[in-house]
This record gives structure tokens, sequence and C-alpha cells, in this order.
């Protein structure tokens, strides 16, 4: 089994979100390897750079097995291929060859939107989506991973699940991306391709 990863947003000295971060780590422990004594990601990060982005990468499996922390800038994304796949990826796993699979048909798209083979919305391949319909926040209600930024923006009423059709797109008053590194951001203009 590969091991899995949780990347965290540092700024300015500050983990964001490490408390949803550390339980999806515990989670996925206890569902992949029985693992029933949660670990501290707070206690393993260590010293955190006072000034600027990071993006800090923590690899783990029954344990953490390295920490990874490295200044981040934001890809810049305004154009989505629409992809249809029966892909699951219900833990983040260090292994990702079939969202890399994927990714690789772009065809000059900035990032992919992934599809149910029934033409439910998903997820790009870096992260969960948000399309803004008669005023209203909606994120897929099936994701390929429900992400941390995600459960944050559901929990503090920011969001709304519901099922997502690629028709919805036709009638968006706007749409966003939403990760950890990225947190919630617009996408202005997004254009959407068919592959």
């Amino acid at each position: 089994m590969s091991p899995f990863f949780e990347t965290i947003r540092v700024e300015d000295g500050k983990a964001w979100n490490l408390s949803r971060h550390e339980e999806r780590m515990n989670r996925t422990r206890q569902k992949c390897f029985g693992e029933e004594n949660p670990l501290s990601l707070a206690s393993r990060i260590g010293e955190l750079p006072r000034e600027g982005l990071y993006r800090c990468r923590v690899i783990y499996d029954r344990e953490i097995r390295s920490v990874e922390i490295l200044p981040y800038t934001p890809r810049i994304i305004r154009s989505f291929l629409l992809l249809r796949s029966s892909i699951e990826y219900p833990y983040k796993s260090c292994d990702r060859s079939e969202i890399d699979r994927l990714f690789a048909q772009r065809n000059g798209a900035d990032e992919i939107l992934i599809l149910s083979p029934e033409g439910r919305l998903r997820d790009t391949s870096i992260a969960n989506v948000a399309l803004k319909l008669e005023g209203i926040w909606w994120t897929p209600s099936d994701p390929l991973l429900p992400g941390a930024m995600r459960e944050k923006l559901l929990t503090e009423g920011r969001v709304r699940e519901r099922d997502l059709k690629v028709t919805d797109l036709e009638r968006l008053e706007a749409f966003a991306v939403m990760n950890a590194m990225v947190g919630f951001r617009e996408v202005p203009t997004p254009r959407f391709l068919f592959g």
C-alpha cells in the first residue's frame, strides 16, 4: 500500500487548519492500518518559517515518515478540460498515478475537471470545486477526495453540498477552487473545454 500525505499551508509562521489535517491523517491510519493511537502533527512539523508562504508536506503510513517545508507559489488556473472517469481516490495517497494520467490529457488547458461517468462534477486534479448558483455556493456531494478546506467551509456554512452536473456549468454565476494551499479562490472568467 502506498503511503499517504497531507499538505498544510504555512504562512508567516502559522500552520493553517492543522486540526482538520490531523483528524484526516488519523482517520486514514485507523481505516487503512487499524491504528487507534492518534499522532500529533503539531509535535512533528517543528519550527515554521516566520515570514512568507510555504507548503508543508507530511508523508505517513502507520507513522509519520517525513516532513518537508518548501516555498509555495500558486498556479494560475483559468481553463479546465472536462474529463469523465470512474476514478476513486478516497484517501490522500502518494500514488496519484491515475490522477496524473488524467492530468496529462489536459491538451493545453490549465487544469482538468473530473466528472463521473454520469456527468456529475467531482474535483480538479488538486482541488475541490464550488459553483455559485442563484447566490449560493455549492460543492459536489460526491467529491473525489473530501478536502480539509472543503470540510472547514461546509462546517462554517460558507458552502453547501449537492449533486452538481456538467449542465450546471452553463448557468453558474461564479466558479471557485478550494484546497489547503489556496483556501477558497474564485476563478475569474473560467473556461470549460470538453475532452
